[in-house]
């Protein structure tokens, strides 16, 4: 992925931050023909800022109701 706005070096890939950042550019941006990790996915959510029809979409696939 390719990302003008964001020196990624300065970012680094190991912190925190860096793991949110890429998952939300991932997810609103396009998979690349990457696969999501589930468990990433639910362990960052509450911190995920995703475009809100995306993100209401997911919280179907991740938390389905059972009735």
């Amino acid at each position: 992925m390719y990302n003008w706005s964001v020196d990624l070096k300065k970012l680094g890939t190991t912190s925190q931050e860096a793991k949110i950042w890429r998952l939300e550019q991932t997810i609103n941006f396009g998979l690349n023909g990457q696969k999501l990790d589930k468990a990433t996915v639910k362990r960052f959510w509450q911190k995920l800022r995703l475009d809100p029809q995306r993100k209401r979409f997911l919280k179907l696939l991740l938390w389905p109701k059972t009735s």
